[in-house]
């Protein structure tokens, strides 16, 4: 039996805020945006290559707005990520790596990991109202290692 993740609801004080930042700035895809009725409203976006949605809106969750911590968004390349976004006007945090990886005991070191190892480079950010993302890199690729992955004509 397989159980799939499929939507995460987060608390949010202002519905099109919040749907602004994360289609304009975090670059997530707009799914659907349903408002039947004044007290209800279902705003569900997909951030981009994920099989799990976020929703947002009105009568959703009774948890106050903000108060969703480490949600974790799995980035192949954690330097690549941190631009698009910084680019896109969002303030992330530096990236950091565990140090040292293979004894970890919770210090941090700046940069990403220097062997670009799985689960050991992350960086933050949090929408308007405070909910807080993480991106971690797993699975990067040297662009030496990329080429040479790539199938011969």
């Amino acid at each position: 039996m397989d159980y799939k993740l499929e939507v995460v609801t987060l608390s949010v004080s202002d519905v099109d805020q919040a749907s602004e930042f994360y289609t304009r700035k975090a670059g997530f895809v707009l799914d659907v945006d349903y408002h039947p009725v004044d007290d209800f409203r279902v705003v569900q976006l997909t951030p981009p290559g994920s099989a799990c949605s976020v929703q947002i809106g009105i009568g959703l969750t009774d948890t106050p707005p903000g108060s969703a911590r480490a949600i974790y968004l799995a980035v192949t390349d954690i330097q690549a990520a941190h631009r698009e976004l910084t680019e896109r006007g969002v303030k992330v945090g530096g990236i950091r790596h565990k140090s040292p990886v293979d004894t970890w005991q919770g210090e941090w070191a700046p940069g990403p990991d220097p062997e670009r190892r799985d689960y050991a480079s992350l960086a933050d950010f949090a929408d308007p109202d405070g909910n807080a993302w993480m991106l971690q890199e797993i699975g990067y690729r040297r662009p030496e290692d990329a080429a040479d992955a790539q199938p011969l004509p």
